[in-house]
């Protein structure tokens, strides 16, 4: 093979690589979402419940208000409202990945339904279909959380491209539901300590 050949088989794979990676970090942070419209398959997202030891109203507003309220500052680098109405809203929501080096970035509509429900809608991500919810529902007697609440999450998650976007979303979902565990993780704590505050002053 002479030499010229080389550096051109060379320059093609040095090529080739950088495109598959600039397409990988563009679905991965959800700049570039793949939506052909065939071979769609879904999978679920959850059920993930967690029952919290505050009534329902201090729940709910604890996830609504980033929202419907004036976004607190501690919370701008997970999410950013774009639009804003009275029970809907279109935001931008933030995921560190790579170890922090790169964020992931999802535009979805969120609707509440007070004072029991919070439904998410993906506009566009790493893949072409999210539908989600946040059930509120008053902690029945035995549950150990007192007056509380129990809030129930589900979702379904969808790809297209038959077998490839069958595995590209069994790898997102993985991250995708550890970040939903992480974040009511912080809903409980909140709301919690809301609880507690709230029951001091009385």
């Amino acid at each position: 093979m002479s030499a010229a050949r080389v550096l051109r088989t060379a320059a093609w794979t040095a090529g080739a690589g950088g495109a598959l990676t600039a397409a990988y970090l563009g679905l991965v942070t959800g700049a570039v979402p793949v939506d052909v419209g065939v071979g769609r398959r879904t999978r679920p997202l959850g059920p993930q419940t967690v029952d919290i030891a505050a009534p329902r109203e201090t729940v709910f507003d604890v996830v609504a208000r980033p929202y419907l309220g004036r976004t607190p500052r501690a919370m701008h680098d997970k999410v950013n409202v774009l639009e804003r109405g009275s029970d809907l809203v279109l935001a931008e929501h933030y995921t560190p990945i790579a170890g922090g080096r790169l964020r992931a970035v999802t535009v979805e509509t969120v609707r509440f339904i007070r004072p029991g429900r919070i439904d998410f809608r993906l506009v566009r991500g790493p893949v072409p279909y999210v539908t989600e919810s946040f059930v509120l529902e008053e902690a029945e007697p035995g549950t150990g959380t007192g007056a509380g609440t129990r809030l129930v999450y589900d979702g379904e998650l969808g790809t297209d491209l038959w077998r490839l976007g069958q595995w590209w979303g069994t790898a997102v979902a993985a991250r995708w539901e550890a970040a939903v565990a992480a974040s009511l993780a912080s809903v409980r704590t909140e709301a919690e300590r809301r609880a507690a505050s709230s029951r001091g002053a009385v």
